[in-house]
């Protein structure tokens, strides 16, 4: 189904839960691998992905197609992360625990989960993302994994494509130089 028949499914009040229910199969996998690359703990992301979900629900019979549905739903899903970090970071003002054990330690908590068997490349490369500022964490994400072009990540972030891959590139050197020193100890 295109993104235009989904659209036109949510406009029209006898099919808007049969279009919802299309949106929500086409796109859940794509945003909740978006967040979960911003929020690793999976049932934190899925918090996420639900709240991104209610806002699409609440605000898609105002959609005015400026964009495409997944730019929309993108700066949707980027907007609840965010949230969802800031208010992650604003409660956690002091640690209670030592270094390495830390709640926030995403690469542990990670590789922590059974179900997910990771490769030390993968690890080290997760590490090292976590390590960058959240600005750069995202345009990282999205360029890297997602695949998504400046042009979109412009409308989703709403910053310029300069910018943004400004962002792109000091987020690769810190990744690189991430490694090289994880490499050589």
């Amino acid at each position: 189904m295109t993104d235009k028949e989904i659209i036109a499914l949510c406009r029209n009040e006898q099919t808007l839960e049969q279009g919802f229910t299309c949106l929500v199969s086409v796109y859940t996998k794509k945003i909740y691998w978006h967040i979960r690359r911003m929020i690793p703990d999976h049932d934190d992301a899925n918090d996420v992905v639900q709240n991104c979900f209610i806002k699409v629900w609440k605000g898609i019979s105002n959609f005015r197609e400026d964009s495409k549905l997944y730019t929309w739903l993108y700066r949707i899903a980027t907007n609840e992360a965010i949230t969802f970090m800031n208010d992650r970071h604003r409660k956690q003002v002091v640690p209670m625990t030592t270094p390495g054990t830390d709640d926030n330690d995403h690469t542990q908590r990670i590789s922590d989960e059974p179900w997910l068997d990771m490769e030390a490349v993968q690890k080290n490369l997760q590490a090292a993302i976590d390590t960058l500022p959240d600005k750069q964490k995202q345009v990282f994400v999205m360029r890297y994994f997602d695949e998504l072009k400046y042009e979109d990540m412009e409308e989703i972030l709403g910053t310029s494509q300069g910018a943004l891959k400004a962002s792109f590139h000091h987020a690769v050197k810190k990744i690189e130089h991430y490694l090289k020193q994880t490499l050589n100890q």
